[in-house]
């Protein structure tokens, strides 16, 4: 089936052409989906979108006018797709549900670890040859209570891993995990109670209506000064304007983002060379105390491999018409 690949990106191509075999004809493309580029899909009967690919409405309504009726996702997060519109057109949509929750957890647990020990800073004060210790001073895991809101795939494993550094985990979840409650003595609060009581806050659930900015002033008044605050998800799950002030009252002392709520266009590129446009991250970037990785928590060869499979798996079902249960529904 012919189908073209938006956001191709250099690390995942050769992942793509191995699971591929051949079977499909893929068209491969750097070019992030936007409204400009939505007629390069022309021809094809599918198209493969990344994280930052833009499937609004109006796109999805140019894809059903060329002719295409699946978009194969190569990713588990689906809130850059109007599922509303694709199922009014008849547009299929599949994701890769899961494809390393290892690699995100394990991201989550760099960030706390690099974050709480100061290493960005203590990496650089070695490299001028700056050997003092003084402000390098963290704090240990052990004993620390730490709040994990959502506990699904990556949620559970970020829990085990908490658990061997001796933390005491608090959660919140539409669902309670007895295995997570009977193996590590996870405690289950709501939103508030899990505010107040967390010396650090990592976010694992999915940007949905109901979670947006759910990180907003409200819950951030209620944390503990000096709290660490995690998000490798999703950047609407925060109010970023809020959490600068956050760090400006000192509310919030460490914050580690894989994840920024207005990142398209931005993450993924190369801007070495141009003038950030962007007040909200650049005044984010002016904070010592914030640690920002680019959408790369995902990143390791595991992941990598199993985003292919899964994605060619997908476009082999759409092609025998059968439905490969990963299928995404408006109301999941």
């Amino acid at each position: 089936m012919k189908t073209t690949v938006f956001s191709t990106h250099k690390f995942e191509e050769p992942h793509l052409v191995k699971a591929n075999d051949g079977k499909h004809q893929l068209k491969l493309l750097e070019s992030r989906l936007t409204q400009e580029t939505a007629i390069l899909a022309t021809g094809s009967k599918a198209v493969s979108l990344f994280t930052g690919d833009d499937a609004s409405a109006h796109i999805l309504e140019k894809f059903n006018a060329f002719g295409i009726k699946y978009i194969a996702l190569r990713s588990a997060g689906f809130n850059h797709v109007d599922l509303a519109k694709a199922a009014e057109l008849n547009i299929k949509v599949a994701r890769v549900p899961a494809y390393s929750p290892y690699a995100i957890a394990e991201h989550t647990m760099a960030l706390i670890l690099a974050l709480n020990r100061r290493l960005i800073k203590a990496h650089n004060r070695v490299r001028e040859q700056n050997f003092s210790l003084n402000g390098l001073t963290g704090f240990d895991l052990n004993g620390k209570t730490v709040g994990v809101i959502g506990t699904g795939k990556i949620g559970s494993v970020l829990v085990k891993i908490l658990h061997g550094f001796g933390c005491n985990i608090l959660a919140q979840d539409i669902e309670e995990s007895k295995d997570l409650i009977d193996k590590y003595g996870v405690i289950y609060s709501d939103c508030a109670t899990l505010c107040k009581h967390a010396d650090i806050i990592s976010l694992h659930v999915p940007l949905k209506a109901s979670t947006k900015h759910l990180i907003n002033k409200e819950h951030i008044a209620l944390m503990k000064s000096g709290v660490m605050l995690i998000n490798t998800s999703r950047g609407g799950l925060v109010d970023t304007k809020a959490v600068i002030q956050g760090l400006k009252t000192r509310k919030i002392g460490y914050l580690g983002l894989d994840v920024y709520e207005e990142e398209e266009g931005l993450f993924f590129e190369d801007h070495s060379e141009d003038i950030l446009q962007d007040d909200v991250i650049a005044r984010l970037m002016t904070f010592n105390n914030v640690l920002i990785t680019s959408h790369q928590a995902f990143l390791t060869e595991t992941a990598l491999a199993n985003i292919a499979d899964t994605t060619i798996y997908n476009l082999d079902c759409f092609e025998k018409q059968i439905a490969s249960g990963n299928e995404v529904t408006i109301d999941e």
